[in-house]
């Protein structure tokens, strides 16, 4: 029986932890997988109920977080090391950029037979400085020359990997999509919607837009707050806006509504323009409960929100970067603008405020679009045939 050692970088809420959960839970039975995470930052919710609902004990490095550290990465290095020496792996798979690193230096220095790293996104654009990007640039380099294989979650990351940032040459990369347990976002939608729009005192009427995510400068909330201010001098409907997550930006994404003139409240009983609700971990209540989900980041890799949103039968109103165009239908499931188009963001969601049948119309395409090509059965096939390919 292949024996499969798979890291995560944190139990963060995310795609990255319920790709590693369903991959751990549900591969064939012919593969033995062990599963281990680093710790979450202190500015995000611990996912890992995520990974206990499933029945899974994952093992946990506590020196390995999200920030450098050399010290603390050295000793997560040398733990990777000796858990592959008594695990015996035949694969490693790592997620994302820190174990990504790691592990596959311990699983080389290891000489462990095959090694496959997933990138759930990059940070070669948006995130540092020109050298310091190099920097990364060059280390992933040599990291995937050292892997068998990687897997990029859409056609648009393939691409950039290959053609934009020249990590490593096409046939080293393998596009396996992303899978989750959908059938929770169709279920009582109605019902979850009441509840959701009766703790707000939301009316029939009123429109609710919501951005799901964390407070990171790379998510560009100041974008929601200048599109939701530009709505409510252009409408004579009544919209509330959402921020649901919580992270290092909460202070400036307040001070944003203020500037901008929007009032905001973290208590559901204030008649407000924007809520503060931090961490949701039934975000199926916020996406019913919804009318509008909106994405303003300005790198990602294939958004979860986004999936989950289409899931729920909600349009999308999101900036056009990373994988996105793979994960929505443009102008059927979502209107979609540059990142740098603040206008056009504005206008797109000030469209469906205004244009409730076009809100049903593509809310009514998100579900059969994402129930085959996003569920976990297909996620999970799809590398367990590359596993065997490469173990062959």
């Amino acid at each position: 029986m292949p024996k499969v050692l798979r890291i995560i970088n944190r139990f963060n809420l995310g795609g990255p932890t319920y790709n590693a959960a369903y991959l751990t839970k549900y591969l064939p039975e012919q593969f033995e997988t062990l599963l281990l995470g680093g710790m979450k930052d202190l500015s995000e919710d611990s996912s890992q109920f995520i990974v206990e609902n499933l029945g899974i004990t994952p093992g946990l490095l506590p020196e390995m977080k999200r920030s450098i550290n050399p010290w603390l990465d050295y000793e997560a290095y040398r733990k990777i090391k000796a858990i592959i020496a008594d695990f015996k792996p035949d694969i490693v798979h790592t997620h994302a950029s820190k174990p990504g690193a790691l592990g596959r230096l311990a699983a080389h220095h290891m000489k462990v037979p095959v090694i496959v790293h997933t990138y759930h996104g990059h940070v070669f654009h948006s995130y540092f400085n020109p050298l310091t990007t190099s920097v990364y640039k060059r280390l992933e380099r040599y990291l995937a020359s050292i892997s068998t294989q990687i897997i990029a979650i859409s056609e648009v990351q393939k691409k950039e990997l290959v053609d934009l940032h020249r990590i490593c040459p096409a046939e080293k990369v393998s596009v396996i999509p992303l899978g989750f347990d959908l059938l929770r976002f169709q279920e009582e939608i109605e019902d979850k919607r009441e509840v959701f729009r009766e703790e707000f005192k939301l009316g029939q009427s009123d429109v609710a837009v919501a951005i799901v995510g964390r407070l990171v400068p790379i998510k560009n909330h100041e974008l929601f707050v200048k599109a939701m201010s530009f709505v409510k001098q252009h409408t004579t409907r009544r919209v509330k806006g959402f921020i649901i997550g919580d992270g290092q930006s909460r202070g400036d994404i307040e001070r944003y509504c203020t500037e901008y003139g929007l009032a905001h409240s973290t208590d559901s009983d204030d008649d407000v323009d924007i809520y503060f609700t931090s961490w949701v971990k039934k975000v199926d209540y916020v996406n019913a409960g919804a009318d509008i989900i909106a994405l303003t980041s300005k790198n990602e890799g294939t958004p979860v929100s986004l999936i989950e949103a289409q899931a729920s039968g909600r349009p999308i109103v999101s900036t056009r970067v990373g994988g996105i165009e793979d994960v929505v239908i443009p102008n059927e499931t979502a209107l979609l603008s540059k990142v740098d188009d603040e206008a056009a963001f504005c206008a797109n969601l000030l469209q469906l405020v205004e244009n409730e049948p076009m809100r049903k119309e593509f809310g009514e395409k998100g579900w059969p679009f994402v129930k085959n090509k996003f569920h976990y059965e297909r996620l999970t096939l799809d590398v367990a045939n590359l596993y065997n390919r490469l173990l062959a």
